[in-house]
């Protein structure tokens, strides 16, 4: 079934390149504490737990471990929310910034050296098909 090997192949290149991302990380960090350094860079400061769970797929109480591991490293800040005061919004440290902007420097010579042996025009190619089918799915997934 085609649609199959193409979710088994982007699976596959998940790993190896969470394998890559994971050896530039601090001791005690993994790819998903860079997801959401990387999210709160992309989508800005004052996110909602709950909605950061949401758009990763993930339970809230995976999401709080998360963002417990990133605070106690310093890297992010959460403050109550201004609207309800129950709730917590996550803020970015800039050493947060520092360790996300850091980790993408360390990647460049690994990413260099693939774009060397691989050629770009075949990157180029796919992102467009790739970008399309995430917001397909992306889509699909919330109810009506």
């Amino acid at each position: 079934m085609l649609l199959f090997e193409v979710f088994n192949e982007i699976g596959i290149i998940e790993q190896l390149s969470r394998d890559l991302l994971e050896a530039q990380l601090p001791e005690g960090l993994i790819a998903p504490h860079f997801s959401v350094l990387n999210h709160l860079i992309r989508r800005g400061d004052g996110a909602l737990p709950i909605n950061m769970a949401r758009a990763f797929q993930v339970p809230k109480t995976s999401m709080t471990h998360t963002l417990k591991g990133l605070e106690k490293g310093g890297y992010v800040v959460l403050k109550p929310n201004p609207e309800d005061g129950r709730s917590k919004q996550v803020w970015l440290t800039d050493k947060g910034r520092m360790l996300r902007d850091s980790t993408i420097a360390a990647l460049a010579p690994e990413l260099s050296r693939l774009t060397r042996e691989f050629e770009s025009e075949k990157l180029m190619d796919i992102k467009p098909v790739l970008t399309e089918l995430r917001i397909f799915l992306d889509a699909a997934r919330d109810p009506k």
